[in-house]
């Protein structure tokens, strides 16, 4: 049995100071990147009428009222599938659909901390396979995303812990200031919904980006800057 552990890019950092990005709805607005991916593979007829049984079946056993984060931590669509199929798909569904779709002002915003010295890090839920040519594309400095379990080559559905969301990407950051000594009250984050606010809260200079869910009156509250990215 092999389990994948969870990647990242492994660029060296010689910053003290570091600008962290989610993904979904703030570099890409709009629609989950993954909700755009399983809709391409069900065109393709990779996922049908069975993935979304069997991940329904799961979810009703699993999942606690007024709850999606099991959604977020189980991807049962994709169990049983080998990544040697499914991970080729990824990519070329981010360069033709995802990359594209990276907000304008979001590469400004990169380029403007990119010229200040500071490191570039991105920090989402998404799948790795699907964030990895994104992130390749604007020079990242490094990324965390959701790795899903293998076993033998095969998903089993779930997710590798920490999933970088909510309480998972604050404990991703703290354990970089402490590797890389990071100043996290000198970093800037920037976050549109609520399983940013981990993150939002623990650095020293937040931006909401395109809020959801509450976010614009999280932020008003607080006296973050709030942005919209197209």
């Amino acid at each position: 049995m092999t389990l994948v552990k969870p990647s990242y890019s492994q660029r060296c950092l010689n910053s003290q100071i570091a600008a962290f990005f989610d993904v979904d709805n703030t570099l890409l607005p709009g629609e989950a990147s993954e909700v755009r991916f399983f809709r391409w593979l069900w065109q393709r007829g990779v996922v049908g009428w069975p993935e979304i049984r069997s991940s329904a079946a799961w979810l009703m056993r699993h999942m606690p009222a007024l709850s999606l984060h099991p959604l977020r931590e189980h991807k049962m669509y994709l169990a049983g599938k080998p990544a040697q199929v499914i991970e080729p798909l990824g990519e070329e569904f981010c360069r033709e659909q995802l990359c594209p779709c990276v907000s304008a002002a979001a590469m400004r915003k990169i380029d403007d901390h990119r010229q200040a010295g500071h490191a570039i890090i991105l920090l989402t839920g998404s799948l790795d396979f699907l964030i990895d040519p994104i992130a390749g594309a604007l020079e990242v400095d490094r990324y965390f995303a959701g790795t899903l379990e293998q076993i033998n080559g095969v998903y089993t559905g779930h997710l590798i812990a920490p999933l970088p969301y909510g309480a998972g990407k604050r404990q991703l950051i703290e354990q970089m200031a402490e590797e890389l000594t990071l100043d996290l009250a000198a970093c800037y984050a920037y976050g549109d919904s609520p399983g940013d606010l981990e993150v939002l809260h623990r650095v020293g200079k937040p931006t909401v980006v395109n809020p959801i869910r509450g976010m614009s009156r999280i932020a008003r509250q607080r006296g973050w800057p709030i942005v919209k990215w197209k």
